[in-house]
């Protein structure tokens, strides 16, 4: 279970090998401040919430076409209460390729579940806290503030936050063709 696929049919899929999107994902610097402050509290505190947990899985393996593996392996690395089971079936499953497999089109929206599930802020400005001053309503995409909002806040895209290390839209598709290739080539 931690080292095939559950469903078969995922053996073939088109997984990229992106290191630096990887090493992005694992320091909290993917320019999604709901991803980023999911993955600097896993490193910093050793346990990441279950929803977010989900959140960063589905960059990963649906933004970012990486392997789940490699979740599966950094969570192992970082979860004070890892379990080999729960990791596996946890990843195989926001995967798409676990036996109660999320359906491939399934695929997080960080900026709307930031929005949904971090109401008051809170959690996102306590792990980024160089967005804390960044007025609520761009707290989640703030790549879309003016420049005078993003100065006022002291908020340096590029500098003391990343830029979007991918466009969710397009991501979004090529995860779908992705997924869709192995549906139509599939037994």
């Amino acid at each position: 279970m931690p080292e095939k696929n559950l469903q078969k049919k995922f053996d073939t899929f088109s997984w990229q090998n992106n290191k630096s999107y990887f090493e992005a994902w694992k320091k909290g610097k993917t320019g999604y401040p709901i991803v980023d402050a999911g993955m600097r509290q896993l490193w910093e505190t050793g346990y990441i919430h279950n929803r977010v947990r989900m959140i960063v899985g589905s960059f990963l393996v649906k933004n970012l076409l990486l392997h789940w593996h490699y979740g599966a392996e950094w969570f192992w690395d970082c979860l004070v209460d890892a379990d080999l089971a729960s990791n596996s079936f946890g990843w195989q499953w926001v995967a798409g390729c676990g036996t109660d497999a999320a359906p491939y089109f399934r695929i997080f929206n960080p900026i709307i579940q930031g929005e949904k599930f971090d109401t008051d802020e809170k959690y996102t400005k306590r792990y980024l806290p160089e967005l804390e001053n960044l007025p609520n309503k761009y707290l989640f995409c703030p790549w879309k503030a003016h420049k005078s909002i993003l100065d006022k806040a002291g908020v340096i895209l590029g500098i003391n936050y990343p830029y979007p290390i991918v466009d969710l839209k397009e991501s979004r598709n090529l995860a779908l063709k992705a997924y869709q290739n192995i549906t139509r080539f599939s037994i």
